[in-house]
């Protein structure tokens, strides 16, 4: 099982280098993929997708609203590049753009999925959409803050690693303080294995990872001409790094937590030795829309 779990665990992360490496088309469709098995296994552990074959309308919606709604955020980045009068007007429309863009996508999903729930009532109750509303939003949703953060900053090909280091480099370095000198429970009831000290070690250890790439990222990474507009200091990184992690946390947590409510092992069997996709994208689910967030408080240039 170590072995299968570490083999599957190397495969990912040169996945993810490759595919965040080459961003655009192949990211986005890459996501939406990802996004669309997440949905559906969230939709299995929270009942409301079934063996039912007279029951698959909600599954349906859901993976359709999923690839419109990354056609629609893809397009939407590559709008920003309309040709404006300055870097001041470019920062705006690549704002409203990608800001535009989600918040009608998701609003119009929550539409398409009222619709569902009233043309074919009494087929599901509402706890059911509700569960598929709240599933489109915790999987492609959330996901898509990944994308959004590639794509959308003018450093993105740089910047979105800080959503790895926070979700599974505080993963790794909690688990490594937890073996070496976790005593005290830290939430014993839904995750035994856990200890405050490893959290600890994670939040510091994901704020020196950040603190640490961003140091390297503006000394030898940039060129020249981007570093004026790059303004992430060390102390910002770790600062955002240590809230990244303190999220990726809740992310794992939270993931567990619907497990155990609703009796199920893992989410799926499609990553041998780690479960499903929502059972290792769990912390970076959550992640991402911090770090893009942080990041756009931070004032880190989009693209222009």
């Amino acid at each position: 099982m170590f072995w299968t779990r570490l083999g599957s665990g190397i495969l990912l992360v040169v996945a993810a280098i490759v595919l965040i490496t080459a961003g655009g088309p192949a990211l986005a469709a890459a996501l939406c993929l990802i996004s669309v098995i997440a949905y559906r296994e969230l939709g299995k552990a929270l009942g409301f997708i079934t063996d039912d074959k007279k029951k698959r309308a909600l599954e349906y919606t859901g993976i359709s609203l999923t690839v419109i709604y990354y056609i629609w955020i893809f397009f939407s980045v590559y709008l920003e590049s309309a040709p404006v009068s300055s870097v001041q007007a470019a920062q705006l429309y690549a704002s409203i753009y990608i800001y535009r863009a989600l918040a009608f996508g998701m609003v119009a999903a929550l539409i398409v999925f009222l619709f569902v729930y009233v043309l074919l009532f009494p087929a599901y109750h509402g706890r059911e959409v509700m569960a598929a509303c709240f599933s489109f939003l915790y999987a492609p949703v959330m996901l898509s803050f990944l994308y959004l953060t590639r794509e959308g900053f003018l450093l993105g090909r740089y910047l979105v690693w800080f959503i790895f280091l926070c979700s599974w480099g505080s993963d790794t370095c909690a688990y490594a303080v937890g073996v070496l000198i976790g005593k005290h429970k830290m939430t014993p009831k839904l995750s035994p294995k856990k200890s405050i000290e490893g959290a600890i070690g994670g939040v510091a250890g994901a704020a020196l990872l950040s603190a640490l790439y961003a140091y390297l990222m503006q000394r030898y990474f940039l060129m020249p001409s981007y570093t004026a507009s790059y303004s992430l200091s060390t102390g910002a990184a770790a600062a955002l790094g240590a809230a990244g992690a303190l999220v990726s946390m809740v992310g794992d947590l939270a993931a567990s937590a619907f497990k155990r409510d609703y009796g199920i092992k893992d989410y799926g069997k499609l990553i041998p030795g780690h479960g499903g996709i929502m059972d290792r994208f769990d912390s970076v689910i959550v992640t991402a829309p911090l770090i893009f967030i942080g990041l756009s408080l931070l004032q880190i240039p989009l693209m222009v």
